[in-house]
């Protein structure tokens, strides 16, 4: 996705009841804030201003624009004076871009000895906003809502994380996700609905086999080959037994090959993500382990064992983490450290985590697999640095999606880890491991998540609002029994409301 094209518009209400002075100055004020905000560093993306909406033609006429906008990610509306609200039903009922309704004024404190009623007729948007807000509300709109001025910073972090999420989404909405070979047999949670998924969040997910893979190796010329093992070479610390004349230097050439033709299959078919599947590997030689590490790396989605939901949310996340610190990627829930003290989860995977949660240069090594029964395959072995981070899970609950996420901190390994041969993190789920397992578990998450120290949860919850699809956050919060009464309350909210979500 080309970012710098993409665009977030700043639509500003009000009527002709105040005269042309007044709808003047709004436009004035209007215009300053846009150029304010995107000055101020914390948006990824640009705002444009619209000219002031003051009639229902004009509302449905810009609402209407924005949704037909292929460039346009989302709308930041804000009603400098009192809007209407019955006016805005029209273009509300059209618009079908992320909307975020900014709760602000253009002037920070109150003109104590100069204020009149001029000002004041001006200056409405502390009761405008409320009118504009209840007609969202009547209508069941999902959207953000950021209060504050709106030169404060904290607004401006905000706006800049919805914007992030907008992005994310657009992603989703235009996804195509390659599986090669199926669901890894009997397993129940990495399955779901694509036709719904498709309806709710518009990525499109289609099977195809290895040997689309393996064809084109066939066809690939030795100096591309050449050019990437020299790039390995570059990028990573390799065993001797990877390098040049090394025992195991042909397991990396046919890392290489893979990792070829995969990227040209994703490139040619327009692909944002992808899953596979140690059981259908057909003329593969190894499972794909380096090959997927790396294409994480450049921003694709990824699944293991055929889990398109997983690496479809791998992908669009990737896409809100863009330029943030920290990294994300495809993660499991392997095993466990209990201590009388505390409690730890060892996150891993078979061979699949992106490098670009690693800390220091990953080490390029080579070992058996255990399933599958192909050739022993490259990957990547890296620890993780310390730090905040989450899992997200997005889950088929049948009449709905529930997205769930565990607040985690992640810690220094307490060992080398000398014999483990994949990339790890070892983290701390809040608020405990006991009520975090216990409430994931509860939640119906899956063993599969998306890993990530580039985003928090406010990122979710904006995720969740703009789809319209069930939050449940397990954090230092998270007391059981609540946790229970809110899974239940929300069973019987979406059971009546089922055909809206």
């Amino acid at each position: 996705m080309k970012i710098a094209e993409k665009e977030i518009w700043f639509v500003t209400g009000s009527q002709h009841l105040y005269g042309p002075e007044t709808l003047k100055q709004v436009a004035a004020n209007s215009k300053s804030i846009v150029e304010g905000l995107n000055g101020s560093g914390n948006l990824p993306i640009s705002l444009v201003f619209k000219p002031v909406v003051t009639t229902p033609d004009e509302i449905t006429a810009v609402c209407r624009e924005a949704s037909n906008d292929v460039n346009c990610i989302g709308v930041v509306a804000w009603m400098h004076t009192f809007s209407p609200s019955k006016m805005w039903i029209a273009g509300l009922t059209v618009l079908s871009k992320p909307l975020c309704h900014l709760h602000t004024q253009f002037n920070a404190e109150i003109p104590w000895n100069s204020i009149d009623m001029d000002f004041m007729n001006l200056n409405q948007s502390a009761h405008g906003d409320r009118e504009f807000g209840f007609m969202m509300t009547r209508m069941r709109k999902k959207r953000k809502v950021v209060v504050g001025h709106w030169k404060d910073a904290r607004v401006q972090q905000k706006l800049g994380i919805w914007s992030r999420v907008a992005l994310g989404c657009h992603e989703l909405q235009n996804m195509k996700v390659a599986r090669f070979g199926d669901n890894m047999r009997e397993v129940a949670v990495t399955e779901g609905d694509k036709v719904a998924a498709q309806m709710r969040f518009g990525v499109a997910v289609n099977a195809y086999d290895s040997s689309d893979i393996t064809k084109i190796i066939d066809t690939l010329d030795q100096k591309s080959i050449d050019q990437l093992l020299e790039e390995y070479e570059s990028s990573y610390t390799l065993t001797d037994a990877l390098k040049k004349g090394g025992a195991q230097r042909e397991s990396l050439v046919e890392a290489a090959k893979i990792e070829l033709a995969l990227r040209a299959f994703l490139e040619d078919g327009g692909f944002k993500a992808f899953t596979d599947t140690f059981e259908n590997l057909g003329a593969l030689r190894q499972l794909p382990g380096l090959a997927v590490q790396r294409l994480m790396a450049d921003g694709y989605g990824f699944g293991g064992e055929g889990d398109w939901k997983t690496a479809a949310m791998v992908s669009a996340m990737k896409v809100m983490a863009r330029g943030l610190d920290g990294g994300t990627s495809f993660m499991e829930d392997y095993t466990y450290h209990f201590t009388p003290e505390k409690d730890y989860v060892l996150g891993s995977h078979m061979l699949e985590i992106c490098p670009s949660i690693a800390s220091g240069k990953p080490s390029c090594e080579v070992h058996p697999l255990g399933i599958g029964g192909k050739e022993d395959p490259v990957r990547l072995v890296f620890n993780s640095p310390a730090g905040d981070a989450l899992n997200a899970s997005l889950v088929d609950m049948g009449n709905r999606f529930r997205l769930i996420v565990n607040e985690v901190e992640a810690v220094e390994p307490m060992a080398d880890l000398p014999k483990l041969p994949v990339a790890r993190v070892l983290w701390d789920a809040k608020p405990n491991l006991d009520i975090a397992a216990t409430a994931w578990i509860l939640a119906g998450g899956a063993h599969h998540t998306v890993y990530t120290q580039a985003l928090t949860t406010e990122y979710m919850e904006d995720f969740a609002d703009i789809f319209g699809i069930e939050l449940l956050v397990i954090d230092n919060n998270t007391r059981i029994r609540s946790f229970k009464d809110q899974i239940h309350a929300n069973e019987a909210y979406y059971h009546l409301f089922q055909h809206n979500m």
